[in-house]
Protein backbone atom coordinates (compact mmCIF):
# COMPACT_ATOMS: atom_id res chain seq x y z
CA UNK A 1 0.00 0.00 0.00
CA UNK A 2 2.73 2.57 0.62
CA UNK A 3 4.32 2.26 -2.38
CA UNK A 4 1.11 3.04 -4.66
CA UNK A 5 0.88 6.01 -1.93
CA UNK A 6 4.07 6.89 -2.68
CA UNK A 7 3.54 6.67 -6.79
CA UNK A 8 0.71 8.67 -5.95
CA UNK A 9 2.51 11.31 -4.04
CA UNK A 10 5.03 11.17 -6.62
CA UNK A 11 3.11 12.40 -8.85
CA UNK A 12 1.13 15.06 -7.74
CA UNK A 13 2.95 15.67 -4.97
CA UNK A 14 6.47 14.96 -4.17
CA UNK A 15 8.39 15.55 -7.39
CA UNK A 16 7.36 19.58 -6.74
CA UNK A 17 8.41 19.62 -3.39
CA UNK A 18 11.48 18.01 -3.89
CA UNK A 19 12.96 20.55 -6.30
CA UNK A 20 11.61 23.34 -3.51
CA UNK A 21 13.99 21.52 -0.93
CA UNK A 22 17.00 20.79 -3.66
CA UNK A 23 16.50 24.30 -4.75
CA UNK A 24 16.95 25.75 -1.33
CA UNK A 25 19.69 23.15 -0.68
CA UNK A 26 21.50 24.56 -3.35
CA UNK A 27 21.70 28.21 -2.07
CA UNK A 28 22.84 26.62 1.14
CA UNK A 29 25.62 25.29 -0.82
CA UNK A 30 26.11 28.55 -2.46
CA UNK A 31 26.63 30.32 0.46
CA UNK A 32 29.06 28.18 1.73
CA UNK A 33 28.40 29.32 5.81
CA UNK A 34 25.06 27.60 5.03
CA UNK A 35 26.22 24.36 4.15
CA UNK A 36 24.81 22.28 7.31
CA UNK A 37 21.14 23.88 6.12
CA UNK A 38 21.86 22.61 2.46
CA UNK A 39 22.35 19.23 4.11
CA UNK A 40 19.35 19.32 6.26
CA UNK A 41 17.27 20.48 3.19
CA UNK A 42 18.46 17.63 0.89
CA UNK A 43 17.98 14.95 3.84
CA UNK A 44 14.36 16.52 4.02
CA UNK A 45 13.81 16.57 0.19
CA UNK A 46 14.62 12.74 -0.25
CA UNK A 47 12.43 12.25 2.64
CA UNK A 48 9.63 14.32 1.01
CA UNK A 49 9.83 12.68 -2.77
CA UNK A 50 9.61 9.04 -0.97
CA UNK A 51 7.63 9.28 2.54
CA UNK A 52 5.08 6.55 3.11
CA UNK A 53 7.04 3.86 5.35
CA UNK A 54 9.39 6.28 7.02
CA UNK A 55 8.77 8.51 9.57
CA UNK A 56 10.98 11.37 11.14
CA UNK A 57 12.41 11.51 15.03
CA UNK A 58 13.92 13.66 16.98
CA UNK A 59 17.41 13.39 17.53
CA UNK A 60 18.85 12.57 21.09
CA UNK A 61 21.86 14.87 20.21
CA UNK A 62 19.96 17.66 19.06
CA UNK A 63 20.49 20.76 21.69
CA UNK A 64 20.36 24.70 21.54
CA UNK A 65 22.41 24.56 18.23
CA UNK A 66 19.84 22.38 16.37
CA UNK A 67 17.10 24.92 18.20
CA UNK A 68 19.06 28.67 16.95
CA UNK A 69 19.83 26.42 13.79
CA UNK A 70 16.17 26.22 13.23
CA UNK A 71 15.36 29.53 14.01
CA UNK A 72 17.66 30.31 11.45
CA UNK A 73 16.39 28.04 8.54
CA UNK A 74 12.89 29.62 9.65
CA UNK A 75 13.98 32.63 7.65
CA UNK A 76 16.35 31.23 5.43
CA UNK A 77 14.12 29.11 3.56
CA UNK A 78 11.46 26.94 5.81
CA UNK A 79 8.71 29.22 5.40
CA UNK A 80 8.53 29.07 1.88
CA UNK A 81 8.98 25.19 1.94
CA UNK A 82 5.77 25.18 4.66
CA UNK A 83 3.65 27.04 2.65
CA UNK A 84 4.44 24.79 0.00
CA UNK A 85 3.07 22.09 1.60
CA UNK A 86 0.13 23.81 2.55
CA UNK A 87 -0.81 24.70 -0.56
CA UNK A 88 -0.36 21.71 -1.85
CA UNK A 89 -2.15 19.61 0.95
CA UNK A 90 -5.18 21.47 0.76
CA UNK A 91 -5.12 20.97 -3.17
CA UNK A 92 -4.64 16.99 -2.62
CA UNK A 93 -7.57 17.35 0.35
CA UNK A 94 -9.81 18.78 -2.66
CA UNK A 95 -10.42 15.26 -4.30
CA UNK A 96 -11.49 11.83 -1.99
CA UNK A 97 -8.42 9.96 -3.02
CA UNK A 98 -6.11 13.19 -2.45
CA UNK A 99 -7.25 13.20 1.17
CA UNK A 100 -4.77 10.90 3.15
CA UNK A 101 -1.93 12.88 0.89
CA UNK A 102 -3.21 16.22 1.85
CA UNK A 103 -2.63 15.20 5.89
CA UNK A 104 0.84 13.68 4.41
CA UNK A 105 1.62 17.16 3.57
CA UNK A 106 0.19 18.90 6.44
CA UNK A 107 2.34 16.50 8.83
CA UNK A 108 5.33 17.23 6.84
CA UNK A 109 4.85 21.26 7.90
CA UNK A 110 7.09 20.98 11.31
CA UNK A 111 9.98 19.23 9.61
CA UNK A 112 9.58 21.45 6.54
CA UNK A 113 10.15 24.62 9.57
CA UNK A 114 12.74 22.58 11.56
CA UNK A 115 14.36 19.84 10.05
CA UNK A 116 17.49 20.44 12.15
CA UNK A 117 17.97 17.73 15.18
CA UNK A 118 15.46 15.25 12.84
CA UNK A 119 16.45 12.04 11.51
CA UNK A 120 14.45 9.95 8.63
CA UNK A 121 13.87 6.06 9.89
CA UNK A 122 12.47 3.26 8.31
CA UNK A 123 8.82 3.31 9.59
Amino acid sequence: MSTILNIIWLIFSGFWLWLGYMFAALLMFILIITIPWGIASARVGMYALWPFGRRVVQRSDAGAWSFLGNVIWVMLAGIWLAIGHIVSGFLLCVTIIGIPLGIANFKMVPVSLAPLGKEIMPA
